[in-house]
């Protein structure tokens, strides 16, 4: 790493670092996603929705982590897998694949850092499932039926992310901790593609 890699690793803030540091792990992920072809039709769709279902049944027991509370601004109203649930239900849709248990378990304390990277990568991609919810609305579904998790907050999603971001920023973490974030977000990319390998095929 040279000294320019230094100084532009210390004027990011978390986040940005963050993102840099998952590129191309992210990069692959996408890629994975759209060669599914996830918006050809509606049984594609629902292919789609069993891949979130199972990442947010890995996460959901982070919502309600008091630790991570302190941390994240609303975090229990980040929770997004009861609105997955909706969805599938509105297609009847039944997910029989998560035969595994989650990645982190309701009750069990998290490694915080750890459990960062992973929220990082479920919040982003609300960020960006603007995108998502205009080629849902194209098989004729929308934020009140079918693509109900693909909807933005009611702040706006720039904005809750920002919130989002600001707190991630400002969390003490060393530099091990660091480590174990970024770490956290790359595993995450990697769980939800090898949901798509499974889900898609």
């Amino acid at each position: 790493m040279t000294m320019i890699d230094i100084e532009e690793a210390i004027v990011l803030g978390r986040a940005k670092r963050l993102k840099a540091e998952t590129h191309a792990t992210h990069d692959r992920l996408d890629k994975a996603i759209m060669a599914g072809n996830p918006f050809e039709s509606r049984p594609r769709y629902g292919m789609f929705l069993k891949v979130q279902h199972q990442f947010h049944r890995d996460i959901d027991a982070l919502y309600a982590d008091p630790v991570l509370d302190r941390i994240l601004p609303d975090l229990a109203g980040r929770r997004r897998l009861g609105l997955i649930e909706r969805d599938l239900a509105d297609l009847g849709i039944e997910d029989t694949g998560a035969v595994t248990p989650p990645a982190f378990a309701a009750g069990d304390a998290p490694d915080i850092p750890v459990a960062l990277g992973w929220l990082y990568v479920a919040e982003g991609s609300n960020l960006g499932a603007a995108f998502l919810l205009k080629e849902a609305a194209k098989l004729g579904l929308s934020e009140n039926f079918g693509a109900r998790h693909l909807a933005g907050a009611p702040e706006g999603r720039g904005l809750h992310w920002r919130t989002f971001t600001a707190a991630l920023d400002a969390a003490a973490l060393d530099d091990d901790e660091e480590r174990r974030m970024m770490a956290g977000a790359n595993a995450a990319f990697t769980r939800v593609r090898q949901l798509v390998g499974e889900v898609f095929g």
